[in-house]
């Protein structure tokens, strides 16, 4: 996914207004993206809720960090995708270890 400010030979951006934590921004976006960047920034906006409800904060800013410090955290975390991939190239090289010692006779 990528922002522009200026607009790209490659296709024409469209903008859209998003607003994330009581402040609205503008942002030119690939047509394809629409559908994501919007999921996003209600998901976003409704753990800044959720953080608003359940812990302390002096402002908004407190909460957008707490939901950024969330959010890094998260990005972190194995992916499913990620633990099977390593599971079966742990398996894949048990079986070429076999495989080269009982062709090498060992």
């Amino acid at each position: 996914m990528r922002f522009y400010i200026l607009k790209t030979m490659s296709q024409p951006l469209i903008p859209i207004n998003i607003i994330v934590a009581d402040r609205s921004y503008r942002l030119k976006i690939e047509p394809e993206d629409e559908e994501m960047v919007r999921s996003t920034i209600k998901f976003i906006n409704e753990k800044i809720i959720d953080y608003k409800t359940n812990f302390a904060g002096k402002d908004m800013q407190d909460y957008v960090a707490m939901v950024l410090l969330w959010y890094a955290t998260e990005q972190q975390k194995p992916t499913p995708e990620l633990i099977a991939q390593t599971s079966s190239q742990e398996k894949l090289n048990k079986i070429e270890d076999l495989l080269d010692k009982i062709l090498s006779g060992k």
